[in-house]
């Protein structure tokens, strides 16, 4: 039961959700939303945010070593696979604050008690599967090209890597594989873990929507998967400290283009709603600390 709940969620939500087709301005319009919630958040994204340079950055430092060095490009591009989980918490925020809910940092932390915490570890988890298995294909790349040798410095494999035909083949297979498996992760990650915040539908549905947003809007989620990359590219510089800002921006951005993807359920807007409370006189205390008043 507790497997099938994580695949499928609660069944009296089985049905699955309605797609709706997009345009460019509703891309620009998410992307004007995400940077309304970001200023208005901005301490609390920051803060969910600083790990991930800072974790760049470590990944770095970690392939300086000559015998890791040809991983350093994949590790840096092939994080950003895993950047629709990082940024969950922000999709919390911008859900919170469309709901009229409290925004308090630590509100960004319910989502460990969401109902589909299974289901978003599950997808989680593929998404980490995913990064592995490019590392080890982009290790593999480098080996058809350049044998089992490590570089004998920094410089010397920068100048493999632009001055031979070798490295030139090393590129372009590199960055044609890694386009694939961008494509898998945008396809099976666009709106799901929105949906699994907003609904609890379980993992397999909530990818499959996502799929099926992406095959109802190829064109809006191609240029909405160019937007990401390029805007990562320049958040990577310098040192990825443009991360800090970036993906608070395209975090907060991605809850409202899954707002504008799939068709809100009643139930859930219904149960997100704070309770409305009635105006209290001085006069009623203490009588209006009892459950009665």
């Amino acid at each position: 039961m507790a497997t099938a709940h994580i695949l499928v969620g609660a069944g009296e939500q089985s049905k699955a959700p309605i797609i709706r087709h997009i345009t460019r301005a509703d891309l620009l319009d998410a992307l004007k939303l995400g940077l309304d919630d970001f200023t208005a958040m901005p301490s609390h994204a920051v803060f969910l945010c600083v790990i991930y340079p800072l974790l760049g950055l470590l990944l770095v430092s970690i392939t300086l070593g000559d015998a890791m060095m040809p991983l350093a490009f994949p590790l840096v591009a092939g994080f950003a696979l895993i950047g629709p989980l990082a940024a969950i918490g922000l999709y919390e925020l911008s859900r919170r604050r469309e709901a009229g809910l409290d925004t308090a940092l630590s509100r960004a932390f319910d989502v460990f008690r969401s109902p589909s915490l299974g289901a978003i570890v599950a997808l989680g988890v593929l998404l980490m599967v995913i990064f592995l298995v490019w590392l080890a294909v982009a290790e593999a790349i480098y080996v058809a090209n350049f044998g089992y040798r490590e570089p004998a410095s920094v410089q010397q494999f920068a100048k493999d890597v632009i001055g031979t035909a070798a490295g030139w083949r090393m590129i372009i297979e590199g960055v044609g594989i890694g386009f694939l498996f961008a494509v898998v992760v945008l396809a099976i990650s666009a709106v799901s873990f929105p949906l699994l915040l907003d609904r609890d539908v379980g993992a397999a549905v909530a990818a499959l929507t996502s799929v099926r947003a992406i095959a109802a809007n190829p064109f809006a989620m191609a240029l909405w998967g160019l937007i990401v990359a390029v805007l990562l590219v320049i958040g990577s510089l310098p040192f990825f400290l443009g991360l800090t800002v970036v993906m608070p921006l395209l975090g907060h951005a991605t809850w409202h283009l899954y707002r504008k993807i799939v068709e809100p359920d009643p139930q859930s807007q219904a149960v997100s709603r704070p309770p409305s409370r009635s105006h209290r006189s001085a006069a009623d205390f203490p009588a209006a600390l009892f459950p009665s008043r």
